[in-house]
């Protein structure tokens, strides 16, 4: 792809229409090139901050007649390399685009900016008895508008549902500058096209996403966690089917090997606040929240009595919200554990929950196969199955061309069991050679006539989701 080189004509545009504060220069570009995918560094010609929607049309505008690439992009916390520019040209942060335009508690919606931290915005909710779900990993540090872009789900997604069920409306900026609101913000809407479903999770190759309207919950006021250990990786990914079952929907449902927890102790990122036994495989952790606690303690009663048959090891009960945000804390850190451990590639894997066992198997399998390691974690009562591929003991030759291969054997072992090749990480840089797997020709190419219609000079995000 051929696109204008920027030079001092267009970075003295930005400056005077941006001020110079918010047009970014040189090695302090650098930053911008990498999110937490891999190693993979791709920096900027420069880094765009407008404060608002008229200052990202006039950028979009400009940047379409110079046929400039645009990235957008935010916190950096995505792992399929999403808001790396592989083209250079802008990357345009919307982290200044941070505000909580409103709240309104009685038709339980609020709006907010792209750039609102995901933590921040819940904790303010928590003021007004209000309730926003979808909670990745990196929430004390992701955007709402990252979480807009990759469809992100986090523990609670199991009870509660990913991104798209709480999204009613947005204002996007489209490449040539365009701007408009997608739907309504009502509850249902059987209007037309649904636009706005479309652009959540398109990872920011549609649109630039300016502006939300949010769908609320009521707070759940109880909450309990239990941390239960398992002797065998298979029998935890069992019980969560067998949990879903006998009508318990517990608001987190998190898998993690024991490797994954002794890394997070062994890199020093979180005190491990439960005992570890070297006789533990792996854990589940299981959150159950409502309005009363008795309710709670019943299932989770039940849920004592189900993994009787498991041979599980002795389960923690965790009531307090300090011991609860301690063990939440050791999940949460897995993944940039893992990073400072190893260089890894992570496969963000999913199938339906009652075939987790399987995928797990399979990947073992595999792993044996390929001679690679890997540790593995994630939301277990959706079947989302985090794979980290460790490089430890792999050649140069192994790691760069031959782990292709493996990589493709796992996805085309998530399709063969009813799944897909991503849950919410999105397809972004890495994974795009793989889209073949869950596509047929004729979808890829009506995927990509969308991408047509919206962006026909192909500024925006080039290089990402299709080869």
């Amino acid at each position: 792809m051929n696109y204008t080189q920027i030079d001092k004509t267009h970075i003295d545009f930005f400056i005077a229409h941006l001020g110079e504060e918010n047009v970014l220069l040189g090695e302090n570009c650098n930053l911008y090139g990498s999110d937490h995918t891999e190693n993979l560094s791709y920096p900027p010609d420069t880094v765009l901050f407008p404060i608002n929607t008229d200052e990202v049309v006039l950028i979009m505008k400009y940047c379409n007649v110079n046929n400039i690439s645009v990235t957008p992009s935010a916190a950096l916390t995505g792992l399929s390399g999403g808001a790396i520019p592989v083209f250079g040209g802008v990357s345009l942060s919307l982290t200044k685009m941070n505000k909580i335009i409103s709240i309104n508690k009685k038709n339980f919606q609020a709006t907010v900016e792209p750039g609102v931290i995901n933590e921040e915005f819940q904790n303010i909710l928590k003021e007004y008895k209000l309730f926003y779900p979808p909670d990745p990993a990196s929430k004390g540090s992701c955007t709402l508008g990252g979480n807009f872009a990759l469809n992100a789900g986090g523990p609670k997604a199991v009870k509660y549902g990913v991104t798209s069920h709480y999204v009613l409306n947005l204002e996007i900026v489209l490449p040539n500058g365009d701007v408009f609101w997608t739907g309504a913000n009502t509850l249902k809407n059987s209007t037309g096209y649904n636009l706005t479903q479309l652009i959540v999770g398109s990872e920011g190759t549609l649109a630039i996403i300016t502006k939300a309207v949010l769908k609320l919950l009521p707070l759940p006021t109880e909450t309990i966690l239990m941390l239960v250990p398992f002797r065998n990786d298979f029998h935890a990914c069992d019980a969560v089917a067998d949990i879903m079952n006998h009508q318990i929907i517990p608001s987190g449902l998190e898998f993690m090997e024991a490797q994954a927890v002794n890394v997070v102790r062994d890199q020093n990122y979180h005190n491990i606040p439960f005992a570890i036994n070297n006789k533990t495989s792996s854990y589940l952790l299981i959150e159950l929240d409502g309005e009363r606690k008795e309710k709670l303690l019943v299932d989770a009663e039940k849920i004592y009595s189900l993994l009787s048959q498991y041979n599980c090891g002795d389960i923690l009960l965790a009531e307090t919200k300090e011991e609860q945000e301690r063990i939440w804390k050791v999940r949460r850190s897995i993944g940039l554990a893992v990073k400072s451990y190893s260089i890894y590639k992570e496969e963000d894997t999913v199938v339906p929950r009652a075939n987790l066992t399987k995928l797990l198997k399979g990947v073992k399998a595999i792993g044996v196969q390929y001679n690679f390691k890997s540790i593995c974690y994630g939301h277990a009562g959706d079947g989302n199955l985090h794979v980290n591929i460790l490089k430890t003991g792999l050649s140069d030759h192994e790691w760069d061309i031959v782990l292709k291969e493996a990589i493709r054997k796992i996805f085309e072992l998530c399709i063969s069991l009813n799944g897909t090749i991503s849950g919410e990480h999105g397809i972004g840089l890495v994974q795009k050679e793989y889209m073949d797997i869950p596509f047929s020709s004729q979808n890829l190419n009506l995927q990509k006539n969308i991408k047509l219609l919206f962006d026909p000079k192909n500024i925006l995000n080039p290089g990402k989701i299709f080869k």
